[in-house]
């Protein structure tokens, strides 16, 4: 399936690309950071949430508008996610944050920087949360969990 997914990502990019041909440098540089935005919320939007059933994009938990890339150089990316939990307190947001940085980093064909973030105002414990969430080695702890790398992985698993 990840095949599929890269085979159309990058059928589809390069039809992108070719359509805008005859556009210059820096006039196609925000719209190829776009389109590499979409391709992130693609990967992320099908990420289902710890306690329910549906996905991170049912709950309105990722949006297309919180998903931003920039360029940071000709081969790198900066992408930053902010995220809403359902609710101030919810107890999994950092589950879902992992989650979010789990598969970016195995499924995003290009070289980037992640940056994963509660949205402003949108958590009674956000600032906490970030700093874990940002945390290379409580991430890399939490993965050798086996408890909570099931939990991660049957939330990142693609559907049929």
């Amino acid at each position: 399936m990840e095949q599929v997914s890269g085979l159309l990502s990058w059928t589809l990019s390069r039809v992108l690309w070719l359509s805008g041909l005859f556009e210059r440098g820096a006039a196609r540089q925000p719209r190829i950071m776009e389109e590499k935005a979409l391709e992130v919320y693609d990967l992320i939007r099908t990420i289902r949430d710890p306690e329910k059933p549906n996905t991170l994009e049912e709950l309105e938990v990722v949006t297309e508008s919180s998903v931003e890339v920039q360029e940071i150089n000709e081969e790198d990316c900066l992408v930053i996610i902010r995220f809403t939990p359902t609710v101030p307190h919810c107890s999994l947001a950092t589950l879902i944050g992992l989650c979010l940085r789990v598969k970016l980093q195995r499924c995003l064909p290009f070289k980037h920087k992640l940056e994963i973030y509660i949205s402003e105002g949108t958590h009674s414990t956000e600032e906490d949360i970030n700093k874990q969430i940002k945390d290379k080695e409580r991430v890399a702890a939490a993965m050798e969990n086996p408890n909570l790398r099931e939990i991660v992985e049957q939330c990142v698993l693609e559907p049929d």
